[in-house]
């Protein structure tokens, strides 16, 4: 994955794959404020930055949330 620099933007694509969630998935957090993304300015897409990821994932304290899986992903 290329964007997976500390605040470089990933789509909600690459999100979701480095989580290991469907892009639905992240939808739905972005609608109830688990995991809010950042739009894009000129065509409204979801955008969501790598440390914003790994600050959702520290919050829950090495307790991970329901069917969430993290995958190791290499360039």
């Amino acid at each position: 994955m290329h964007n997976k620099v500390m605040g470089r933007y990933m789509t909600i694509k690459e999100a979701a794959k480095y989580l290991g969630v469907s892009s639905l998935t992240l939808r739905n957090w972005d609608k109830r404020g688990k995991l809010v993304a950042v739009r894009h300015p000129v065509n409204n897409y979801r955008l969501y930055t790598y440390s914003d990821i790994e600050k959702f994932l520290k919050s829950f304290e090495g307790r991970r949330p329901r069917k969430l899986k993290v995958r190791l992903i290499e360039d």
